[in-house]
């Protein structure tokens, strides 16, 4: 995606590598529970205090209280070690549940921060980033991110604190013996510089593959309807077998270079283990070192490595985690194309009254959609804007609602350009009702009182009765609580139209955009639509994409679009006269619809 117009691009990104400022910008989300944080590392320096005393009672058990043949002195010792591991136990157990609960927080603050964030988001950016890729940001992603902030700063104690705890209990007891196991550190540092080299842009392109699976996986479900319609699941299923294969070689390359990294690793502790073991051994025979003394070694040696391999599934963790963060720091970055100015004032009391003026508009650079297109709307009127596929309208709508900035000209409602007033103010005095009757899946109840979150049910059910939905819903097996399913699939078309029109009326607005969509939908349900349509229009200021002849003919004037311009002006009869654009409009699609009323 590129981080967006205003966002940047980590060193991450290019090189594959680490990277503090993601590192930074992501633990960041913790700073609202550093209490459970400091909870989490208390106890797990107590975990590793407890740990590191085991091999020191396991020394005296041995060299002190079985070579003395103190049998009370071993079951101290062993009672003492018994209490070790209870504490052990008991410390790990508060800190498994406080580090979850830290990425629970942590995470539902990240998802609901990116979620929020992608409301702001300009139609552009949706225009031009799959969806699924945007799903997987807010879903995988952030998943695998959590991961690192849940366990990354434990693990990170945890390897620091054993480490010097390790290190300063191996000195005290052999200095030799602790020469003798560092002797294969470098060789791991080499074999980990090696790993990073090559890891980093495993992850990144294993993200990017995620992120197309879960792009098609949505793609699929959605258009299910068309894919079984045209016979096309075989092809489609190709196609996610093709997605599906880049996947599978980008997580296996990850997956080879660990398969390389990890064992390699084991083998360097087990030569660093091996060594010890012989030089321990031979001291023992020599009579320099106690066998007790060898066994605790061992015991902190296993100890000491052990961490190293924690901090190389850290690395692994963190570069995986920084592949995803760069993701979500994209999005985050990503600034909304249209948004309200610094000096952007509410706008009140609206009268309806919206003109376009001399506006020019296009989604792409130098490709303009709208051309010099003026409109003017009075309070209370209605006006109709009719023309071919692509000449423009849908377009007209986008921008009534500030969707989009215009290239040139303005819009105004009341005289006010709509750049100088606040989006939520301007929206709150618009209904919108657009062709596909989009419904959540929710209850129909909810879906009216999306209008006007704050509408009581009396009003919900007065809306809908307005516009003639009562009737549909009541008979529904729960009525108004009936659950309508993802995109409201429960409904028909034209059940979906009435609910929507009940939507926007509920909300009440001065100013009302309708995509008119009663094309396929059976006579009796496009009359009662219509109904609900003069329920809506009635004193309110009404600009109507038409398709329907009914519409036009209630227009006091109609707006003939061709090629992203206003090619003619002016009600029903006196366009149909002029013998121009409209008329053989009317011709083609509007004659048909009137012989048949």
């Amino acid at each position: 995606m590129g981080g967006g117009r205003h966002g940047f691009r980590y060193a991450a990104e290019d090189k594959g590598e680490f990277d503090w400022r993601l590192l930074t910008r992501s633990f960041a989300f913790m700073g609202p529970y550093w209490l459970a944080m400091a909870v989490s590392i208390v106890t797990v320096i107590l975990i590793t205090a407890t740990d590191l005393i085991q091999p020191m009672l396991f020394q005296r058990a041995i060299d002190v209280d079985i070579a003395g043949r103190d049998a009370g002195g071993l079951a101290r010792t062993m009672l003492i070690y018994a209490g070790m591991v209870l504490a052990h136990q008991a410390t790990s157990a508060v800190q498994i549940w406080v580090t979850h609960w830290l990425g629970q927080n942590v995470t539902r603050d990240l998802r609901v921060r990116v979620f929020s964030h992608v409301q702001t988001l300009s139609l552009r950016f949706f225009d031009r980033i799959e969806l699924g890729d945007t799903i997987s940001r807010l879903t995988n992603d952030i998943d695998l991110l959590n991961e690192l902030l849940s366990n990354g700063l434990v693990t990170l104690v945890n390897i620091v604190v054993t480490l010097g705890g390790v290190l300063l209990a191996m000195l005290t007891m052999n200095l030799r013996l602790t020469l003798v196991a560092f002797a294969v550190v470098p060789l791991m540092y080499l074999v980990t510089a090696t790993f990073r080299q090559w890891v980093g842009q495993a992850y990144r392109l294993t993200r990017q593959t995620v992120a197309r699976v879960t792009a098609r996986v949505e793609e699929g479900v959605t258009g299910v309807r068309i894919i079984q319609a045209f016979a096309q699941e075989e092809h489609d299923v190709a196609a996610f077998r093709r997605i599906n294969e880049e996947n599978r070689r980008a997580t296996m390359e990850a997956a080879s270079v660990r398969a390389v990294y990890f064992p390699s690793i084991e083998l360097t502790g087990t030569v660093g283990m091996a060594l010890v073991v012989w030089f321990g051994g031979m001291a023992i025979l020599r009579g320099e070192l106690t066998v007790g003394v060898v066994v605790a070694f061992v015991s902190y040696l296993f100890r000491f490595f052990q961490p190293i391999r924690s901090l190389t599934v850290l690395y692994d963790q963190v570069l995986a985690a920084m592949a995803a963060s760069e993701r979500i720091f994209e999005l985050l970055d990503e600034e909304p194309e249209v948004k309200d100015d610094g000096d952007a004032h509410v706008l009140d009391d609206v009268a309806g009254h919206v003109a376009l003026e001399r506006v020019r508009f296009g989604y792409e650079p130098d490709v303009p959609v709208l051309q010099d297109v003026s409109m003017e709307v009075h309070p209370g009127e209605m006006i109709a804007v009719v023309g071919a596929t692509g000449a423009g309208k849908t377009t007209i709508i986008s921008l009534l609602q500030r969707l989009y900035e215009v290239w040139d000209g303005r819009i105004a409602v009341d005289g006010h350009d709509l750049r100088d007033v606040t989006m939520a103010s301007l929206r709150r005095h618009m209904g919108v009702v657009l062709q596909d009757g989009f419904l959540f899946s929710d209850s129909i109840r909810e879906n009216i009182r999306y209008g006007r979150l704050e509408a009581t049910d009396e009003e919900v059910a007065a809306a809908a009765r307005a516009v003639g939905a009562e009737e549909f819903i009541l008979r529904m097996d729960n009525g108004y609580d009936t659950e309508v399913r993802e995109r409201g699939e429960k409904l028909s078309m034209g059940e979906r139209q009435l609910v929507c029109l009940a939507r926007a009326l509920v909300a009440d607005p001065r100013i009302l955009i309708l995509d008119e969509a009663t094309s396929s939908i059976d006579p009796y349900t496009e009359l009662v639509i219509q109904r609900g349509l003069e329920e809506l229009f009635r004193e309110r200021t009404s600009i109507v994409i038409a398709h329907r002849l009914s519409t036009v003919r209630r227009a006091e004037r109609i707006y003939v679009m061709d090629e992203g311009k206003v090619a003619e002006v002016g009600p029903h009869d006196q366009l149909l006269a002029q013998g121009g654009l409209y008329s053989a409009l009317y011709e083609m699609q509007f004659k048909a619809q009137e012989e048949a009323e």
